[in-house]
């Protein structure tokens, strides 16, 4: 797709003087580097799953504790009941 874009100057001369180091079209170049910044993580997302992450962190000794209680249980069933 075409389109028009304003691109300060300092932005424009960089972008175009890494695509030429690269020796690829600054088309592609812009292409790549719109493609890396939509496809990484934002801050706000980074910090929206730490904090629900924070929000689970009661879960844990549950989690150690339902464990320990199928591994009680297992130990508890004899081999040949497994065939």
């Amino acid at each position: 797709m075409k389109t028009t874009l304003e691109i300060p100057d300092t932005i424009f001369r960089r972008a175009k003087a890494k695509a030429a180091e690269r020796r690829i079209p600054l088309r592609r170049f812009v292409s790549e580097a719109v493609a890396e910044k939509l496809a990484a993580k934002s801050s706000a997302e980074v910090e929206a799953r730490m904090k629900l992450a924070g929000k689970l962190r009661h879960l844990r000794k549950e989690t150690a504790r339902i464990g320990a209680l199928i591994e009680r249980e297992f130990e508890k069933i004899e081999p040949g009941e497994w065939a």
